[in-house]
């Protein structure tokens, strides 16, 4: 008689969304609503609405179509979640460089966030988890905006300074479903 093999439960495979589709909430420019399938999700948006003509400090979410590159977490704030894309573990050090004078512009840098960079290591909870796009990416271009992120959202969906922002457990249960192909189409 043949002795089955002892299996672990099935790995599951998730069907990630081909897109997901940001636009703002009529009447309120500061917020809006996230599209993934059938699904819904409300967002804040930049205090400055979406723009075409993005530019560095206009507190606007650019307009266009981007990808998501990597997934940055705090671990003392929880385990990494579950997500298609690459992760990457936010120190006490990590910065994004916002200096359009600096080489470094629109990229991740370590040190002192001093001057021209935004700390990815923060007292709130907005960057516990951080999505990186590609806006502003290929080319780099100075002025153009950095540190456009999808990331957690203030209480009541505040405005962000350009970012899109979600509730922190909406956030988590989205990332489960995005990976390197997905889309983020904000019109």
């Amino acid at each position: 008689m043949r002795h089955a093999k002892f299996c672990a439960e099935p790995r599951v495979r998730t069907r990630k969304f081909a897109s997901l589709r940001i636009s703002a909430r009529a009447g309120n420019r500061m917020q809006g609503w996230l599209a993934a399938g059938p699904h819904r999700l409300p967002v804040a948006l930049g205090r400055g609405g979406i723009r075409a003509n993005k530019r560095e400090g206009d507190g606007a979410t650019p307009r266009g179509t981007f990808r998501p590159l990597r997934l940055w977490w705090r671990a003392d704030r929880g385990p990494p979640p579950a997500s298609g894309l690459p992760l990457a573990r936010i120190r006490r050090e990590d910065a994004w460089c916002e200096d359009p004078a600096d080489r470094r512009y629109n990229r991740p840098l370590r040190g002192t966030a001093a001057g021209g960079a935004d700390r990815l290591w923060r007292d709130d909870a907005l960057y516990d988890l951080v999505v990186e796009i590609d806006h502003n990416a290929r080319p780099r271009v100075a002025r153009r905006g950095s540190a456009v992120f999808v990331h957690v959202a203030r209480a009541g969906l505040a405005p962000t300074a350009g970012c899109v922002a979600l509730h922190k457990n909406r956030l988590r249960w989205l990332l489960r479903y995005i990976g390197r192909r997905t889309r983020i189409v904000i019109q």
